[in-house]
């Protein structure tokens, strides 16, 4: 009898105890994963499990690695989720791991969090820290980039002025800049056009050099970091284009541009930054996603171009933070995974930049499609953005902002523009970047800023 009862026993034990693992896996929204990769500032990811037994979690190192919950149910059908978070990272590069398991089954997902690994010699501050101290930016645009085309513009005899006024705002002053700086704003981009001001041998003229500088001077004394770019020699029908058939041509053409810039900029500090080209675009002018892949291949062979070409005019140029980015600029899935992240001689001073103005029927207005309320789906379609691109940045490794934004569309709300402007920059921030303003707010001819609440709203959202 006492032989039966423990018989009895040890069956019903076995009857309670968990099921058996027979998979295991790990995910990062759809994607199979056996490592994890964070920025320098505080993060966190959401990793998904799948197992058919219950599974318990441990991390090597919890001193700055910690996780939502230790152990999960297993299902054969249903996913459990675990918030991986990490805390910032004030040293070199450094590793962690998480395990899983579930009976015989394991799986061990590997950290990595990037940190400073300057050169001690590197005087300047790295890509990482410029992301997370940058603060909110601002568009310089329509004047420096101004690139005015068709019968009504005549070239012959025109002046940097005639260039810097054609599209309607005024010659940039210390004053202008000033009033932007003194809002608040800690990032203007000067956007640059480059290939009307060159002669027949790619040679820059000094007097648009001369301009540019000045601005940038404007910029930079004001206490504001600056950024320098090429901005509409590419785009739509541009001459700089992700075109596989002409890539030695255009990349001589892009490399002499940057080699005259660079060089007349290799003595200022970190507080200026240059950005490889802004919104580059295939042979067949696609805002989409290129149906030739090659097209990644050529964008990204440009950038790597534009790093060297930089890195071999020496001074502060050798570590100077550069910036680079997707086809078009764009967020879709498909850009961000062709996107390669340039190689350079020393680490943490490459980031990319990302343009956004998404919901695009709300920030623009698109006719029929317009969307005049931003709404719980409108808010939706930003937390997708921000979170794909996110993930997609910390996967390769490399730290990013949004170099472009906002509700262009002034016909808009008012009200509504200020919910989406609190709404994008406390996501932003929710992910550790910042983004910079698409032009607007102020008349740069009175100095009066006519979208004030907007102003307000955008620094309501990053505290």
């Amino acid at each position: 009898m006492l032989v039966a009862a423990l018989s009895l026993q040890s069956c019903s034990d076995d009857d309670n105890a968990a099921p058996k693992a027979t998979f295991l896996d790990v995910f990062r929204d759809s994607t199979a994963i056996d490592q994890l990769r964070f920025q320098i500032p505080a993060s966190y990811a959401i990793i998904g499990i799948d197992c058919d037994g219950d599974w318990t979690a441990s991390v090597a190192d919890e001193s700055w690695v910690t996780i939502s919950n230790h152990a999960g149910y297993g299902s054969a059908t249903k996913r459990s989720y675990v918030k991986v978070s990490v805390s910032k990272n004030e040293g070199d590069l450094r590793t962690n791991s998480i395990t899983i398991t579930s009976g015989s089954v394991s799986k061990t997902i590997n950290i990595e969090q990037s940190g400073t690994g300057l050169d001690p010699n590197d005087p300047f501050e790295s890509s990482y820290s410029f992301v997370m101290n940058m603060g909110l930016g601002y568009n310089l645009g329509n004047t420096l980039d101004a690139n005015p085309v068709g019968s009504w513009w005549d070239p012959v005899g025109k002046t940097p002025t005639d260039y810097e006024t054609s599209w309607g705002q005024p010659v940039t002053t210390p004053e202008i800049i000033n009033a932007i700086a003194e809002k608040g704003f800690k990032v203007i981009r000067v956007p640059v056009t480059w290939g009307p001001h060159a002669d027949e041998n790619d040679i820059i003229n000094d007097a648009w050099m001369n301009r540019v500088e000045e601005v940038v001077n404007y910029v930079l004394n004001a206490g504001c970091y600056c950024i320098l770019n090429i901005q509409h020699d590419s785009g739509t029908d541009g001459w700089l284009c992700a075109d596989p058939v002409n890539y030695t041509t255009i990349s001589a053409r892009f490399q002499k541009f940057w080699n005259q810039i660079a060089t007349r900029f290799q003595k200022y500090d970190d507080k200026l930054l240059f950005e490889a080209f802004n919104e580059i675009l295939d042979t067949n002018n696609t805002w989409g996603d290129p149906t030739d892949p090659a097209a990644y291949d050529v964008v990204n062979k440009l950038e790597q171009d534009f790093v060297n070409t930089v890195r071999a005019t020496g001074g502060n140029n050798e570590f100077r933070n550069l910036v680079v980015n997707t086809y078009s600029s764009g967020h879709t899935a498909a850009k961000l995974a062709g996107f390669a992240v340039p190689a350079d001689v020393h680490p943490n001073h490459i980031l990319a930049s990302i343009h956004c103005y998404d919901p695009y029927n709300f920030c623009n207005n698109n006719g029929e499609w317009n969307i005049a309320v931003f709404d719980a789906t409108c808010e939706a379609e930003v937390d997708e953005i921000v979170n794909r691109v996110a993930n997609a940045f910390e996967s390769k490794g490399v730290p990013f902002f949004f170099g472009e934004f906002g509700a262009i569309d002034e016909d808009k709300s008012m009200g509504e523009r200020i919910k989406y402007a609190k709404y994008i920059t406390k996501a932003m921030r929710s992910r550790g970047t910042y983004g910079l303003w698409w032009m607007g707010l102020i008349d740069r001819k009175t100095l009066n800023w006519y979208e004030s609440e907007i102003v307000d709203a955008l620094f309501e959202g990053i505290k």
